[in-house]
């Protein structure tokens, strides 16, 4: 049995049913986001899916006492803390559920989206499952999906959030890129396939990045404090293909406190 026939065979049953996409600062709050409240929102990465200890009322959003809006909330005070942030999340969802959260007095926002818009979790389930080409083929056509029709559903999103919340500061954070090329993984994707999947992950981030500065809002990569933490990497902080199913390829608590946090601090 080939390697590749052999993770398949392992990995099915588990991706079957994946999830949806889903220099540190001292932590001190900026007064007037503090004053206004903070409100996050977004998507798995921001909701905390893969890190464990969720809030029980947030069900299958999946909002995780361990996600980075809660912990810089717990750290900074805020004078209210909305946490809406959802797993399966996409720029349309995130505008028509949970930008009722904000209002004229919101100082702070985070947000993460964009990765379910392009179909991410399903690009890394046909790259688990299928051959080289097929998996190629499936982030190619993610990565024209991010070029051509992502842009007016972030412009739209960020609107309506300056729409709602005229007076906040806005950081729009991005996603880091899964692998570590030349890492300590000896069986799965071909390297080939990790780079695709990683330059997949920069076009993601580039795109994210420049509506975010049209709007006049703040975009944090997190491509950084990630690095020497992918797949691979022997150190990782985010799950590979896990149980349970949603885990997987999303931050692990330490890529929330190590990774996310850092970068959202940097930026509030």
């Amino acid at each position: 049995m080939s390697v590749r026939r052999f993770w398949a065979s392992a990995s099915t049953l588990v991706l079957a049913a994946v999830a949806a996409l889903g220099v540190a600062q001292p932590a001190s709050a900026d007064s007037s986001a503090a004053a206004g409240g903070y409100v996050a929102l977004g998507d798995s990465y921001s909701s905390g899916v893969g890190a464990g200890s969720y809030l029980s009322d947030s069900g299958d959003c999946r909002r995780s006492t361990n996600a980075y809006p809660y912990l810089w909330a717990a750290a900074n005070s805020p004078s209210s803390f909305a946490f809406v942030a959802c797993s399966g999340a996409t720029t349309g969802s995130v505008a028509g559920t949970q930008l009722g959260a904000l209002n004229s007095s919101t100082g702070l926002v985070s947000v993460t989206a964009g990765g379910n818009d392009v179909g991410f979790a399903d690009v890394m389930q046909d790259c688990v499952l299928s051959g080289e080409a097929t998996c190629l083929s499936s982030v190619s056509s993610a990565v024209s999906q991010m070029q051509n029709s992502l842009p007016s559903g972030l412009s739209s999103l960020y609107g309506s959030i300056r729409s709602r919340a005229p007076q906040a500061r806005v950081v729009v954070l991005g996603y880091p890129r899964f692998y570590q090329l030349s890492g300590s993984c000896i069986a799965g994707l071909s390297e080939k396939e990790r780079a695709a999947i990683n330059n997949a992950s920069d076009v993601l981030n580039g795109v994210i990045a420049k509506q975010a500065a049209d709007a006049g809002f703040t975009f944090s990569s997190v491509v950084d404090e990630f690095t020497g933490h992918e797949l691979c990497s022997g150190d990782a902080w985010l799950h590979s293909v896990s149980l349970p199913i949603y885990n997987s390829y999303h931050p692990k608590a330490a890529g929330q406190s190590g990774g996310y946090l850092p970068a959202f601090r940097s930026a509030a």
